[in-house]
């Protein structure tokens, strides 16, 4: 577990000390899963209908890969790089809020007793939406760091698009 430790704590200055990428486009990983796929994907919505200028939930759906968790929203050690739903101000839609689930408590065999929190399979975030009558496209991104039972990968933002139907 020290060894995981010092790569994330090393992962942690190293990203602080780069330069920030152009947003909402993917951050370019050094490293790719295993499996050569996406850690995360955005599932749906593409598009909701809402009413304009009255506050409303919309669910966002994701998938972590088979195999791999990312660390929750609030992770139980600062050392570790927390989930984040990126949304930029844009003239017509308001994101108030995002609330995020839960995380479950995660722990590998070499170190039963270290619990981490994580997100695992599919998860949902509800962001609490306002929109001027119209349509708009929300331009977000999800940022976050996947892991597997053997090695962090270094953090990544994937884009989340909505369509967004006041009337």
């Amino acid at each position: 577990m020290k060894i995981r430790t010092l790569f994330v704590a090393a992962s942690f200055v190293v990203l602080s000390l780069s330069a920030r990428p152009q947003f909402p486009a993917a951050e370019k990983s050094a490293q790719s899963s295993a499996r050569g796929a996406e850690s995360v994907r955005f599932l749906f919505p593409e598009q909701v209908a809402i009413p304009a200028k009255k506050a409303s939930v919309v669910e966002l759906h994701f998938r972590v890969a088979e195999g791999m968790h990312i660390n929750s929203h609030a992770p139980h050690t600062k050392l570790l790089i927390p989930t984040n739903f990126i949304v930029p101000e844009k003239s017509g839609i308001n994101v108030s809020a995002v609330d995020f689930p839960i995380g479950a408590d995660y722990s590998f065999s070499f170190s039963p007793q270290e619990k981490l929190s994580v997100y695992a399979g599919e998860f949902v975030l509800k962001a609490h939406v306002t929109a001027q009558p119209g349509q708009h496209l929300l331009e977000a991104a999800l940022r976050y760091q996947a892991c597997d039972s053997n090695s962090c990968y270094p953090p990544k933002m994937i884009p989340v698009a909505l369509n967004i139907v006041a009337k």
